[in-house]
C-alpha cells in the first residue's frame, strides 16, 4: 500500500498518522517524491480500511498495490481451485454443466427433469425452492416442500443438487444439499453469506446485478474467511442500459477473474438473457473465453412454468447444446 502525503505537511500530523499505522500492524518506510513524502506500507495491509488513512487532512492518496482480498486472490493459489462435489469436479480444466428448473413445482416435474438433463450430459441438478421474487404476486417457491422433492430426485438419479438459499434460518434444511447458492440479490447479505461459510460446504456465489468484479471477489472472501474452501462465482449477468436483454451478461469478466482469483468462474445465460433463443450462442462464447460451466434453466414445458418459464430450454435442447459445447472445449485444448 502505498501513502501519499500533501506537501508542506505538520511534523505532528505526520507523528499521529504514522502513530495510526502502527496501531494497525503496519510499517511504513518514507521516501521523497517531487517533494512529497511516501510512505511504503507493509504488512497484513488486507485488514486495513483505506478510508481511515485518507481522513487524515495530510493525506493526499492512498493507493494498494495488491488485491483488498487475500484468500480469493490468484497470489494466494497460483495452480487454481479444484472445486470437489461428489464426483463432479469444477476448476482446473474441468467443466461442469449445472441444469434444472427455475422453481421446483412438483415430485414429477422435478424427477422428470432431473433424468432427462442426466441423460442429456448435465452433471448436477439445480432447482428453487426458495424464490426471492421482485414481484410479491410472483410464485415464491414450495420451500421446505421443494427442498424434500430436490432430495427424492437426488435419490432416484444419484446427481449432486444445488439450491439457494435466502435465510439464514433455513440452514438445517440445506443438510443434504451438495452446493448452497446464493442469489444475486444477497450477494452482499454479509450476514447470510458468512453463515453459509461457517456451514462448510460447496457454494455457489452469484454476481450481483450491480456489482463490481471486485465487490463480488469480496464477497467470496467473507466466505473464505468463514471457514467455506469450495466456492464457485456465477456470472449471471449485470444491469446496463442495454433494454435488449434481460440483463448484459459480462463474458469479460471471466478472463479478468482467471487472472485475479483461483476460484472457478461458471456463467448463467439463462438469467443474463431472459429469453432461450439466446441462451445457445451465450453458452458456447462463454465457453469460448474459459468458464469452467454454465448453468441453464431447462423445463420440460417451458409455456407451463410457475416461474420463468421464457429464458428455460428443453431437455432436448440442452442434449444439443451440449454436444456443441463439448466441440468449443475441444477446441479450446488443442491451442
Amino acid at each position: 500500500m502505498i501513502i501519499t502525503l500533501k506537501k508542506d505537511i505538520d511534523g505532528q500530523q505526520k507523528q499521529r498518522l504514522m502513530q495510526k499505522i502502527a496501531s494497525c500492524g503496519l510499517k511504513a518506510e518514507s521516501s521523497v517524491t517531487n517533494g512529497k513524502v511516501v510512505l511504503s506500507l507493509s504488512g497484513n495491509t488486507y485488514a486495513v480500511d483505506t478510508e481511515i488513512l485518507r481522513a487524515f487532512s495530510i493525506v493526499e492518496s492512498v493507493k494498494r498495490i495488491e488485491d483488498p482480498f487475500k484468500l480469493a486472490s490468484k497470489s494466494f493459489n497460483p495452480c487454481g481451485t479444484e472445486v470437489s462435489v461428489n464426483d463432479v469436479k469444477i476448476g482446473k480444466g474441468n467443466f461442469c454443466l449445472i441444469a434444472g428448473p427455475c422453481a421446483i413445482e412438483s415430485e414429477r416435474q422435478i424427477v422428470d427433469i432431473a433424468e432427462k438433463i442426466k441423460d442429456a450430459g448435465a452433471n448436477l441438478l439445480r432447482g428453487g425452492a426458495f424464490k426471492p421474487r421482485t414481484s410479491p404476486y410472483s410464485f415464491q417457491g414450495l420451500g421446505k416442500e421443494g427442498i424434500r422433492l430436490l432430495l427424492k430426485a437426488k435419490a432416484e438419479t444419484g446427481m449432486p443438487v444445488v439450491s439457494e438459499i435466502t435465510c439464514a434460518s433455513q440452514e438445517d434444511l440445506f443438510y443434504d444439499i451438495d452446493v448452497v447458492q446464493i442469489g444475486a440479490r444477497n450477494m452482499q447479505n454479509y450476514e447470510l453469506i458468512k453463515k453459509v461459510g461457517q456451514m462448510k460446504k460447496p457454494v455457489l456465489l452469484k454476481r450481483g446485478i450491480s456489482a463490481t468484479v471486485e465487490e463480488w471477489l469480496l464477497s467470496a472472501e467473507y466466505l473464505l474467511t468463514e471457514g467455506a474452501t469450495d466456492v464457485i462465482l456465477c456470472e449471471r449477468g449485470i444491469r446496463t442500459f442495454e433494454p435488449t436483454s434481460r440483463y448484459t451478461l459480462d463474458l469479460s469478466s471471466v478472463p479478468v477473474l482467471k487472472e485475479r482469483t483461483h476460484l472457478p468462474v461458471i456463467a448463467d445465460p439463462s438469467h443474463a438473457s431472459g429469453n432461450a433463443r439466446f441462451i445457445e450462442p451465450l453458452s458456447l462464447a462463454a465457453a469460448a473465453v474459459g468458464a469452467d460451466g454454465l448453468m441453464i434453466e431447462v423445463h420440460s414445458q417451458p409455456e407451463e412454468a410457475l416461474s420463468d418459464g421464457a429464458q428455460a430450454i428443453t431437455p432436448e435442447a440442452l442434449k444439443l447444446l451440449c454436444q456443441k459445447v463439448k466441440y468449443i472445449l475441444d477446441a479450446n485444448k488443442k491451442f
